[in-house]
């Protein structure tokens, strides 16, 4: 059964370790980022904003920065077959590496949560350009997906060091995406509930809502799912493994295929018109309708958007 554990949280409840003012990014590592982008562009509208590669000294990616309100991508390929990138993708094909968080403090957030149990991924950086410097350290989590804390307060520049300004002639108008909603943790089974507590204890996360196999199900197929927040939610993590069926649910089957925990779904807040909609439908994506029942009681409880934001 659904239960909801955490209420909109008052002010004082917002005062958490670790504040983290929003998604800064999220990198998908992908056979070909070239490819990806002109069909992020085409099909959901995003707008080029920055690149990186041989062009602008970096020797071992490319990556792609795409745009849309308050969302970026970042779409990076390997040139090496040996390099860190090119053994995620061929062990789970496309997928997400990195959600970044936007914090004032990255070195603070690197100390506290791996002095709360996180594994290092990244010690903190700095790194700067003529534009300013940004500072970021990271984190494991599940699966191959590492959290990236960036500290952006003192850059003024298209998007990171190393990164140029991304000059297209192709620049589809964009469709009303605003904003990341929440990305889904999809794990092994018998793992929800291990993830949920690394999100509490390392992150300070609560748990918004719980829901069983009864909640999620179908004739054939079920999960669980535990959706985590941060302590001003405005960051949602459910956490969702397989629950038993006739068949196999979706969690389980994107596990098979993933070949392990991964981010399964990111899915963005649109403000859309169904004239949007259609071209998007016209660009070869198919709608799927959703149940109201998972999203209207965890938006209920949502944060406003904060005011500002990373640039």
């Amino acid at each position: 059964m659904a239960s909801l554990i955490q209420p909109a949280p008052t002010q004082s409840q917002t005062d958490d370790f670790l504040p983290l003012l929003g998604t800064d990014y999220i990198e998908l590592y992908v056979g070909n980022a070239k490819q990806a982008a002109h069909f992020y562009k085409t099909a959901f509208g995003f707008q080029s904003l920055a690149y990186a590669g041989l062009e602008t000294g970096v020797k071992h990616k490319a990556s792609y920065v795409l745009q849309q309100g308050k969302i970026r991508l970042v779409l990076s390929s390997p040139y090496h077959s040996n390099s860190d990138i090119a053994e995620h993708h061929r062990l789970h094909g496309d997928g997400v590496k990195v959600i970044a968080f936007w914090v004032d403090d990255a070195g603070y957030a690197f100390r506290e949560t791996t002095r709360r149990g996180a594994r290092a991924y990244m010690e903190p950086t700095l790194e700067h350009d003529a534009d300013g410097e940004v500072v970021r350290s990271g984190i494991h989590a599940y699966g191959d997906v590492v959290h990236l804390f960036v500290e952006r307060k003192n850059y003024k520049g298209v998007f990171l060091p190393g990164f140029e300004k991304w000059v297209s002639d192709y620049n589809p108008s964009p469709v009303g995406l605003e904003y990341v909603d929440h990305c889904v943790g999809s794990v092994g089974w018998g793992e929800m509930n291990k993830w949920a507590k690394f999100y509490e204890e390392v992150l300070g996360f609560k748990n918004l809502i719980t829901f069983d196999d009864k909640d999620i199900s179908t004739e054939y197929t079920a999960l669980m799912s535990k959706v985590m927040t941060s302590g001003n939610m405005r960051i949602k993590f459910p956490i969702n493994e397989p629950a038993r069926g006739k068949k196999k649910s979706q969690v389980e089957e994107f596990y098979e295929f993933y070949e392990g925990s991964g981010t399964s779904i990111s899915p963005w807040l649109p403000t859309i018109s169904f004239s949007r909609s259609a071209r998007c439908a016209n660009a070869a994506w198919s709608f799927c309708t959703c149940p109201a029942t998972i999203t209207t009681r965890c938006r209920s409880a949502s944060a406003p958007l904060p005011k500002t934001w990373p640039r």
